[in-house]
C-alpha cells in the first residue's frame, strides 16, 4: 500500500485530506508541521507528501529545500492559501513537484496525487512516455513514431528532467544547477542554447512542446 505523509497544522483539514485519501486506498499518517514530517521521514518510507505552506516551527517551502538539498526526490503537492504567481513560482523554485490553492476540492487533490505517483513511478523506471514519444534515460535515446535518436547527454537530461513534470516551470538557473552542477562555471545561456537544439530536433513532435516563459524560463507542454 502506498504510503502519503499530511504536514498540515490545521487539524480539520489534517482529517480531511487522511480521510479522503484513506478511503481512495492509501495509508496515511498526519503531522502538523514541517520538522515533524522530517521526524516522521527519518523512521518512515513515504511514497508521496501533502503539504501546507503556513505551518508553525517549519514551513513547507523549507522542508521541501531540505528534502531537495538532502537529494530525497519524494513527490510534493504543496497546498496553500497564496494564490499569486511570486507564491507559486516560489514554491516551484523551492523543488515542490505541484501546487494547490484552498479552497481544496478533495477530488481534484486525488487525481493530482495519483498523477504525481504515476510519474515518480516512470522516473524511476527510468522511461518516460508522452503519447507516441518514448525517453528512455539508459540509452539516452527518444524514439518517436518515425525514428529512433540518441541525444548528447545534457540535451536529453534537460528534455528528460522538464517532460517528467510537463507544465511545471523551470528557472534556466534551476536547470543549469541540476543539469551541469553547482560548481560549474558556465552562465545560463548554455541552457537557452541546449533548449533551442531541442527544438530543433523536435520541431515536428505531436506529442509535446517546449515552452518560453519570458522572464523566468522553459516548460514540456503536452500536445
Amino acid at each position: 500500500m502506498l504510503k502519503i505523509l499530511i504536514a498540515e497544522d490545521d487539524r480539520e483539514l489534517c482529517q480531511l485530506f487522511s480521510h479522503v485519501l484513506t478511503k481512495n486506498g492509501y495509508a496515511v499518517k498526519g503531522v502538523a508541521n514541517g520538522q515533524e514530517a522530517l521526524d516522521a521521514m527519518h523512521n518512515e518510507y513515504f511514497d508521496l507528501i501533502v503539504s501546507d505552506i503556513m505551518m508553525p516551527v517549519m514551513d513547507g517551502y523549507e522542508l521541501v529545500r531540505m528534502l531537495r538539498d538532502a537529494g530525497d526526490n519524494t513527490p510534493v503537492l504543496m497546498i496553500t492559501a497564496k494564490d499569486s504567481f511570486d507564491d507559486m513560482r516560489t514554491g516551484f523554485m523551492s523543488g515542490t513537484d505541484d501546487y494547490m490553492v484552498k479552497p481544496i476540492n478533495v477530488n481534484e487533490m486525488v487525481l493530482r496525487v495519483q498523477a504525481l505517483l504515476r510519474r515518480a513511478q516512470m522516473i524511476n523506471e527510468r522511461r518516460l512516455v508522452i503519447g507516441n514519444t518514448t525517453l528512455e534515460a539508459d540509452s539516452l535515446t527518444v524514439r518517436t513514431e518515425h525514428e529512433s535518436v540518441v541525444l548528447p547527454q545534457k540535451e536529453f537530461m534537460l528534455l528528460y528532467k522538464m517532460a517528467s513534470y510537463p507544465g511545471k516551470i523551470f528557472t534556466r538557473q534551476h536547470l543549469m544547477d541540476e543539469i551541469w552542477g553547482y560548481e560549474n562555471e558556465s552562465d545560463t545561456h548554455t541552457v537557452d542554447v541546449h533548449i533551442g537544439r531541442l527544438r530543433e530536433r523536435f520541431r515536428d513532435s505531436k506529442d509535446f512542446k517546449i515552452v518560453t516563459m519570458r522572464g523566468v524560463g522553459y516548460k514540456v507542454v503536452k500536445l
